[in-house]
């Protein structure tokens, strides 16, 4: 399952003449990998199912997508891993006085 969260932020300097935009973009990609749920905890040991990554039952807003197809188990045993990417983006526009 892919998520993908979007976090605009603008920095808009005082300084800057108006004629000028600064933006900066930060998305964040959220992927849950190999299932981390220990089956044997009730009898002392330690024994995961070998699930490699998070595939929802359900759609996207559904209570069964926080559970994974491939092993039954809810998506807070997977492992979490989050990609970030900042990009700025700088614009300006000349203009003669």
């Amino acid at each position: 399952m892919r998520k993908i969260q979007v976090v605009v932020k603008r920095d808009d300097d005082s300084a800057s003449s108006q004629s000028s935009t600064n933006s900066a973009f930060t998305v964040r990609r959220v992927r849950y990998k190999e299932c981390q749920k220990n089956h044997a905890a009730s009898v002392g040991g330690y024994a995961v199912d070998g699930c490699r990554e998070f595939m929802p039952s359900g759609d996207e807003g559904t209570d069964s997508a926080f559970i994974c197809a491939a092993c039954g188990c809810h998506r807070n045993f997977h492992r979490r891993e989050v990609e970030t990417e900042v990009a700025t983006n700088s614009s300006s526009s000349s203009s003669s006085p």
